[in-house]
């Protein structure tokens, strides 16, 4: 019997493989362990009838736009109404939407599963979900959080979560026929390629300019404008040291970078070294409700930061509530808005290492 790597045994126990009584995995498995499970399993597992039976799931939650809606454990058990609800759904086009890896995740398990199995409904699946994304794409190269969606901030061009990152990392992947994505037609990997450079006009078109100078980006930009837009209440128009890092990583893992490339990377990177955080550091400690918290405290020796946020004025960085007003210590906002989001981070770290290697390699 063929050795199956620790993660599909921990799939195999949490999709109910040996019978045991049905739970609801909606609750007790967040769709976040899909998502990050998926891209890992082992080639072995895709050959197994349980890859079959979650393969099934991935096709009946995909919507007739070719696209999937976000935060579904897809290898869940369901059960006869869920399974109804499911179906019922599937003309919701509204929630198609390539938010917190969705559709991207489902493309390449399908593509996956094709591979193994050679069975054609996954491939014409994943296939559906490739035009889907290409379909998404709005002329000047950026794409939408949902599509199709008339109205609201799900219409913005959306960095926020690497969104829009991940598709084109999928889409330079099945144009180079890199596995699982070899089966591709060329008639799609040619429309793979163009969507790729649109959308790499589209982030240098969006790159903001402060007081004359190129920075980074917003977490999502007016799809008519190309401006820094608002998302949720607490997501204000600002740069962001979040979803900027992997723009730039991406910018930088172009092979021949044009000289307006190489000139958009140098001025993130200058960004990123004037606006690092020094000195100061996540404390974590039980407020007098005896629930987690954290607060930032002066220290020495300890890495820099990157805000979430930072004010397109005075490149400020700032933390909101769901009121939506500005404030420059996180004190300041409630509990529930300072423990449920991620305000701070180290990410830029890792631009500063792809940067160097960069640099070696382009001779900078």
């Amino acid at each position: 019997m063929k050795k199956i790597c620790l993660c599909c045994l921990a799939l195999i126990c949490l999709t109910n493989l040996f019978a045991q009584e049905t739970v609801n995995y909606k609750e007790k498995m967040p769709y976040k362990i899909w998502v990050k499970m998926a891209p890992k399993l082992n080639d072995e597992f895709f050959k197994t009838d349980e890859a079959i039976r979650i393969g099934d799931n991935v096709l009946l939650y995909q919507q007739t736009t070719g696209g999937w809606p976000k935060n579904i454990y897809m290898p869940a058990e369901l059960t006869q109404q869920e399974l109804e609800d499911v179906l019922a759904s599937k003309d919701e086009v509204n929630e198609s939407t390539i938010d917190n890896g969705a559709t991207s995740t489902e493309i390449q398990y399908l593509s996956r599963l094709y591979l193994a199995t050679h069975i054609e409904k996954y491939k014409d699946g994943a296939l559906d979900g490739i035009r889907y994304i290409l379909k998404a794409q709005y002329p000047n190269g950026g794409w939408p959080q949902f599509w199709p969606r008339p109205k609201g901030y799900y219409t913005h061009i959306t960095y926020n979560d690497n969104a829009m990152v991940n598709v084109m990392e999928l889409l330079r992947e099945v144009y180079e026929k890199k596995e699982p994505y070899t089966y591709v037609p060329d008639s799609i990997c040619d429309r793979a390629r163009a969507a790729f450079d649109k959308g790499i006009e589209c982030i240098l078109k969006t790159q903001v300019v402060l007081n004359g100078k190129p920075t980074v980006w917003c977490a999502q930009h007016d799809e008519h404008t190309l401006a820094p837009a608002k998302a949720r209440a607490y997501e204000l128009p600002s740069l962001s040291g979040a979803e900027s890092d992997n723009i730039v990583i991406l910018l930088m893992s172009l092979p021949d970078p044009s000289k307006e490339i190489i000139e958009c990377i140098e001025n993130a990177i200058e960004w990123f070294k004037a606006s690092k955080i020094e000195g100061m550091k996540k404390e974590f400690f039980t407020n007098d409700e005896g629930k987690k918290d954290f607060r930032m405290v002066p220290c020495t020796d300890c890495p820099p930061l990157w805000a979430r946020f930072y004010t397109l004025e005075d490149n400020r960085p700032f933390v909101s509530d769901r009121d939506g007003v500005k404030k420059f210590d996180i004190s300041e906002i409630g509990y529930e808005r300072r423990n449920g989001y991620s305000w701070y981070n180290s990410d830029g770290l890792k631009v500063f290492k792809k940067y160097e290697q960069w640099k070696k390699k382009h001779n900078k």
